[in-house]
């Protein structure tokens, strides 16, 4: 009993001791604020902001692309965050499950400003009609680049390439 015991609690603390911590994407609901926030307060790393609904076609259509490109690009100064423009009722009962299913893990906020949506998308790009899907690189909380519309995936790729 007492070999059995000791071998356990060895095994046990090995297995501790080697498993990685995985890092939790944000998934949260905001207000144009609290987007803003996020984006400044994300520093020295080029970040790929996509704004994006569970109901728009061309937008799951190039989620592949975004998630892969989150992949590919995990070890260099890169950071993806997808903002969906869901309804805030339906963030806990579609958004997170569809995230869930397509395995974005990737930080996630619902911007749920719709009150002042005609002010927010100007503030985010004067050229944005509100479109989705649209594509957003910022560099230490500077806008770099903006596309409204869907991306295909080497168009994404040589974005990004070109910004790294």
């Amino acid at each position: 009993m007492r070999l059995f015991l000791i071998s356990f609690l060895t095994i046990t603390l090995v297995s501790c001791k080697t498993k990685t911590t995985k890092v939790v994407p944000i998934q949260q609901i905001v207000d144009f604020n609290g987007y803003q926030s996020y984006v400044e307060n994300t520093k020295d790393t080029l970040l790929l902001v996509n704004f994006w609904a569970t109901w728009c076609k061309p937008c799951v259509e190039e989620l592949p692309y975004f998630i892969k490109a989150s992949q590919t690009y995990s070890s260099k100064k890169f950071k993806t965050v997808f903002v969906s423009l869901d309804r805030a009722a339906d963030f806990e009962t579609k958004v997170i499950p569809f995230t869930t299913e397509k395995n974005m893990q990737t930080d996630l906020l619902l911007l749920n400003d719709v009150k002042n949506m005609n002010t927010w998308i100007r503030a985010i790009n004067e050229h944005w009609t509100g479109a989705i899907p649209a594509t957003i690189l910022y560099k230490n909380g500077k806008q770099i680049y903006f596309h409204e519309g869907q991306l295909k995936e080497d168009e994404l790729n040589q974005l990004i390439n070109k910004y790294l």
